[in-house]
């Protein structure tokens, strides 16, 4: 089986990783995505997952990260 990584930031959709076979390996990849878009300041949403070749969840690896956005309140 194959795995890849992909992502959803801020509304855009890409392929992080692909072509794992060990997915030992994946998970660590994608905890280390995770970890950086939880610390990205430019990052408002996003969603990571583990898929395999069926584009399947693989064994529920998926996070949504979401981040609040401050309203500067301007009084005149």
């Amino acid at each position: 089986m194959r795995y890849a990584i992909v992502k959803c930031v801020n509304g855009n959709y890409s392929v992080h990783a692909e072509g794992y076979t060990d997915i030992n390996s994946a998970k660590t990849a994608f905890h280390q995505l995770c970890a950086s878009l939880w610390h990205a300041p430019d990052v408002v949403t996003a969603t990571v997952q583990i898929v395999d070749e069926n584009l399947d969840n693989a064994e529920w690896y998926k996070d949504t990260i979401t981040h609040p956005v401050e309203v500067n309140n301007v009084s005149e």
